[in-house]
């Protein structure tokens, strides 16, 4: 963790208990209506989450089975809010770790969370008992984490090099392949895995055979990777780069004509990089960017849908929920300024912000042919 970076106030009040997850259905897919006084932190008027992380956030997530939205941070916690249609937010949850934490993800059923974590551990949260515990260990920072509902597995990427695959139960991975350099990013559409390392290279795995790497190859980008997100229909994924730039990237090679590269997240003559990639049911997807942007992209026709007034920091992190009318970002300075972009005076913050087919539905082509370059 940077030095520069200002401790956070130990927290003074104990942990909220966790309730009883209902899921209940989380709405048809129609814009959700929002409607909140915006002032120059908040310049979109989007819904505020009550009580965010004292520190920076590093991902956002939607429960699979209703609207119940975590955030893992800086300030080494996960937090668990319940969200309404009408932008309304409580807290349901939390737990404290020993270290940030840099990842989260869901189980299929919407009963667990797990969290990677500074410490090289990856934790596994049961929001019904409040109970977390280690489920996967690491000679380094654990940098993601994800789900695999098909074969019950968690899947972890670190700073060690190492992809392994736990099954929570037991002190050893069930599986473990080395990488050839340190795991930046990592996303999973079953049976496809998709996973970006510091060398500028991605790999491919086939997860019906976990240890052998479908494909590997070098990211058309030229610097370092930042995030990467699955198509939803697993014929590629979209990789972002810290250079204000995406990579629209197909698995099989019958496809590659079909691969492009576009500019996102810049102003003027300076660069931004692109935190975080969401995609929405529809198929088109959004990005955030250190830029303080939020853009909405549909690849197929290769245009920008819509895009958020920008914030005045960073948005370090961006999702749509499963039904696709509302989307979470987080406002945080993620330092790469360094010490003197930070401003205290402008708060951690996680907004809400009802969206429909305007900012998300796909368009025709563009006469002019859209963004991307081959």
């Amino acid at each position: 963790r940077r030095t520069d970076r200002p401790t956070p106030t130990e927290r003074d009040r104990p942990l909220r208990p966790a309730r009883q997850l209902t899921h209940r259905p989380a709405g048809r897919r129609r814009a959700a209506t929002m409607a909140f006084g915006g002032n120059k932190n908040n310049p979109n008027n989007s819904a505020v989450v009550g009580e965010p992380p004292e520190d920076g956030v590093t991902k956002l997530c939607w429960s699979p089975q209703a609207n119940f939205l975590i955030a893992s941070s800086w300030d080494n916690s996960v937090r668990c809010w319940e969200v309404n249609d009408n932008g309304e937010s409580a807290g349901r949850a939390m737990i404290q770790l020993e270290s940030p934490a840099l990842d989260a993800c869901w189980t299929s059923d919407g009963t667990m969370v797990f969290s990677a974590c500074c410490d090289g551990k990856a934790y596994g949260w049961d929001l019904n008992a409040d109970k977390h515990q280690p489920v996967g260990v690491h000679q380094a920072p654990v940098r993601t984490v994800c789900w695999v509902d098909e074969v019950n597995l968690i899947a972890t990427g670190s700073w060690d090099r190492f992809v392994r695959y736990w099954d929570g139960r037991a002190e050893q991975p069930a599986a473990e392949i080395e990488m050839p350099e340190r795991v930046l990013c990592m996303d999973v559409r079953y049976p496809m895995a998709v996973c970006g390392t510091s060398d500028k290279k991605y790999t491919v795995f086939d997860l019906r055979k976990p240890t052998e790497p479908y494909k590997h190859a070098n990211s058309p980008l030229k610097n370092q990777l930042r995030c990467v997100a699955a198509f939803p229909d697993m014929t590629g994924f979209i990789l972002g780069s810290i250079e204000g730039r995406c990579a629209v990237q197909h698995v099989e090679d019958n496809m590659q004509s079909k691969n492009f590269t576009f500019k996102c997240h810049r102003q003027d003559n300076y660069v931004y990089p692109v935190n975080a990639i969401s995609f929405h049911p529809y198929g088109t997807f959004v990005t955030c960017g250190s830029d303080g942007g939020v853009n909405f992209w549909d690849k197929q026709s290769k245009q920008r849908l819509a895009n958020f007034a920008p914030c005045p920091v960073s948005v370090s992190a961006v999702a749509f929920n499963t039904p696709g009318n509302i989307v979470a970002y987080a406002m945080t300075y993620d330092w790469h300024k360094g010490a003197s972009g930070y401003d205290a005076k402008i708060a951690n913050a996680i907004y809400l912000h009802g969206v429909g087919d305007e900012q998300t539905k796909p368009r025709p082509k563009a006469a002019t042919g859209g963004f991307g370059r081959r």
